[in-house]
């Protein structure tokens, strides 16, 4: 058994939120957005938000987007506050990369799969998990160098693959010349089929 790297390979990589382009997203064929919280709209613990990322989301709103935060924070309260200040629901307590909160989030923007996308800054929760989904993944930057400790460990693993990554030049950026994957299902590793393919004989 052996682990697909492709997993965890974004569909695009970009610097922060606000250098996506909403236009492009729409022109790709998509209208919902699932971002992360925590280092992708605002830095770890902050109880402010950018006024960059805020206009992004008010744009994104005010050209038809609809959106659902899902993050793996345990503090209702705290996901709570920014959803209401954005005016958006959200997920709390996810626990990326599981699917369960994925699909909540897709019950409430009443959103099939193929036309979402999953932003957010860590490769092993955000990418790793909406891949599994056949959403189409952004990966940007983490926005502060604070983080909670399991995070900073996985950090290293995730260099690791994202230099992977660049050295065989598969990173794209989301620009006016991007087109939509040509293929965009959800993804499963070498195990997860070995388990179907079980299962298919079982029944």
């Amino acid at each position: 058994m052996f682990l697909d790297l492709d997993m965890f390979l974004p569909d695009f990589f970009m610097n922060k939120v606000e250098d996506i382009n909403l236009e492009k997203l729409k022109q790709l064929g998509f209208d919902s957005i699932i971002p992360d919280l925590d280092n992708t709209l605002v830095g770890w613990r902050s109880r402010t938000m950018s006024d960059s990322v805020k206009k992004w989301i008010e744009t994104a709103i005010e050209s038809g987007f609809k959106l659902c935060i899902v993050s793996n924070c345990l503090l209702h309260g705290r996901v709570r506050f920014f959803g209401e200040m954005l005016g958006i629901p959200f997920v709390f307590r996810a626990i990326k990369p599981r699917k369960k909160s994925f699909m909540d989030a897709l019950k409430i923007l009443d959103s099939p799969p193929d036309r979402t996308v999953v932003i957010g800054d860590q490769v092993f929760t955000d990418v790793f998990g909406g891949n599994r989904m056949g959403f189409l993944t952004i990966l940007v930057l983490p926005i502060d160098k604070k983080e909670f400790y399991a995070t900073l460990i996985q950090r290293t693993a995730e260099k690791i693959l994202l230099s992977g990554f660049r050295k065989k030049g598969v990173l794209k950026e989301l620009c006016e010349e991007s087109e939509r994957p040509l293929i965009k299902t959800p993804k499963t590793n070498s195990s997860d089929e070995g388990k179907n393919r079980t299962l298919k004989k079982n029944q």
